[in-house]
């Protein structure tokens, strides 16, 4: 193995290390995250807020043994993919030693650690759109046509991870157009490359259609209830800190790419930025969603540092601007990840409201960043649930509604009782209702701020209503979260919930 093999190695397995240790023992799994594992138990070609291709995750994660380690493993994988195609990037733009450990450096402490300790589609969504962009670079550098056609695919595999990868083209489109490079649109492979990606993509969108494409409501809905308080100022900031140690590596590379000759090729890459950029903030979008756009610049930014410091006196300049992206890691490493107690955050709570970090998307501040308060009560839920289950006596003939996903999703994943499955009229579950049995028990998952309605409005209905427990962990998104059991029924269950269903259902 050669020297540099071994140091990216070495970056690799540093990567691995820092994503399993970074969230304190004491926090669950995310709230998103429930969702999609259970996605392996409904498997599709799509579904109401993502497509397909996390649910083939979960699957492998389910075949692994669906504990913690393997949830956590494949953000992590992708965190450590994405470092390699930068690395390789850097490569292919002729970089030496010095250029791929800035780079690799860059990737390693930033933002993207904390993206990659939650299993969700965004971790891979970062990692496609490095990778279309390093397949850009080569076709660049080769015009050979098989990266068209890579790029092809490796959008088609995007594309079924997240739909938020349509936005680097929106945004590279533009720039296409205002470099040399726009000759390809004469290139009869280039539209091939286009027939392939839509071939193999075609399976979502036909599952997208024969369900009214139910994205276009869930962006309404996300629109609507989040994005409405998303501040387009706040945004920009926010770009500012995922990258911040290496922002100076970032900025280096836009000059670069206009000014230094050997990137004149690669200037598209400018203009493709500030377009991209341009498009989210247009659509008032959630800061995250850009951070695809930004790895790959690392490759442009460390060659052209390295060649700045490549002889002289400069050379001594080396090993200092490697250590800029570990020393501003450090205040990241205090604020931005689940690595303190609820507690810990509480009693300093100065740097984490300065930032806006607790600020939830209902546009308020709370006494936790709302990841962290999402990664709280869940096992408690389920431990409560299994322990109702082992009193009852029609355990078959029991269904579980609860308010969200979050709820659902944790159920069936911590409950050590099969014959547990927990549903939501929110999110996919409400395709997953099985009612071919009538519903003697219903026990019903309540928020706590409605759960003196849910007494009020379904008590009637039963001959026999308790309060049988709630989540009582006070730093928990879900405090106050109420479990109710209704039984002995006075009408058809069945049909009710059949009927809340259809009418709440997307068509």
């Amino acid at each position: 193995m050669t020297k540099k093999n071994l140091i990216l190695l070495g970056f690799v397995v540093a990567k691995f290390f820092l994503q399993y240790s970074l969230i304190h023992p004491l926090y669950d799994l995310h709230r998103d995250e429930y969702l999609h594992l259970d996605q392996a138990n409904h498997l599709a070609w799509g579904y109401l807020s993502v497509p397909p291709l996390t649910s083939w995750i979960s699957i492998l994660i389910r075949w692994l043994g669906n504990d913690v380690f393997w949830v956590k493993f494949f953000p992590a994988l992708f965190g450590a993919l994405t470092l390699i195609v930068v690395w390789k990037a850097i490569e292919v733009l002729k970089g030496n030693l010095f250029a791929l450990i800035l780079g690799a450096t860059c990737v390693l402490f930033s933002a993207l650690l904390r993206l990659n300790t939650l299993f969700q589609p965004n971790s891979l969504d970062v990692l496609g759109w490095t990778t279309l962009y390093f397949v850009i670079i080569k076709y660049i550098n080769t015009e050979k046509p098989q990266w068209l056609f890579t790029g092809a695919v490796v959008f088609a595999f995007g594309f079924l991870n997240k739909y938020n990868l349509i936005f680097l083209l929106i945004g590279f489109f533009p720039a296409i157009l205002l470099s040399n490079q726009r000759h390809i649109f004469l290139k009869k492979e280039f539209y091939l490359a286009i027939l392939l990606g839509l071939l193999l993509i075609s399976p979502n969108l036909w599952w997208q259609y024969n369900h009214g494409f139910p994205v276009f409501h869930h962006l309404k809905e996300l629109t609507d209830t989040q994005l409405v308080n998303v501040n387009r100022t706040d945004f920009l900031k926010e770009q500012l800190l995922f990258f911040m140690g290496g922002l100076l590596v970032l900025m280096t590379a836009l000059y670069a790419l206009l000014f230094y000759q050997p990137f004149q090729e690669y200037r598209l890459f400018f203009w493709a930025i500030v377009s991209t950029l341009a498009v989210f903030v247009f659509f008032k979008a959630k800061g995250y969603y850009a951070i695809g756009l930004y790895p790959i610049y690392f490759s442009f930014g460390s060659v052209f540092i390295a060649h700045l410091l490549a002889k002289g006196w400069k050379r001594y300049l080396q090993p200092i601007a490697i250590a800029i992206p570990l020393v501003l890691f450090v205040p990241l490493y205090q604020i931005a990840f689940p690595n303190k107690t609820p507690q810990q955050i509480i009693e300093n709570p100065t740097r984490y409201k300065r930032l806006g970090l607790l600020r939830w998307e209902d546009g308020k501040d709370h006494a936790l960043p709302q990841d962290f308060a999402d990664m709280l009560g869940w096992s408690e839920l389920a431990y409560k649930i299994d322990h109702l289950y082992e009193k009852l006596p029609n355990p078959a003939q029991t269904l579980i509604l609860c308010d969200n996903y979050g709820q659902a999703g944790a159920i069936n994943y911590y409950s050590k009782n099969k014959q547990v499955a927990a549903v939501s009229f929110n999110a996919d579950y409400i395709h997953w209702f099985k009612l071919d049995k009538p519903i003697e028990t219903f026990i019903r998952v309540k928020e706590r701020k409605e759960r003196n309605d849910e007494w009020m409005k379904t008590s009637p209905f039963f001959e026999k209503a308790v309060i049988a427990d709630s989540i009582t962990n006070p730093f928990a998104r879900e405090y106050g979260t109420t479990i109710f059991v209704f039984s002995k029924p006075k009408i058809n269950v069945n049909k009710r919930l059949q009927e809340e269903i259809d009418r709440k259902r997307v068509h």
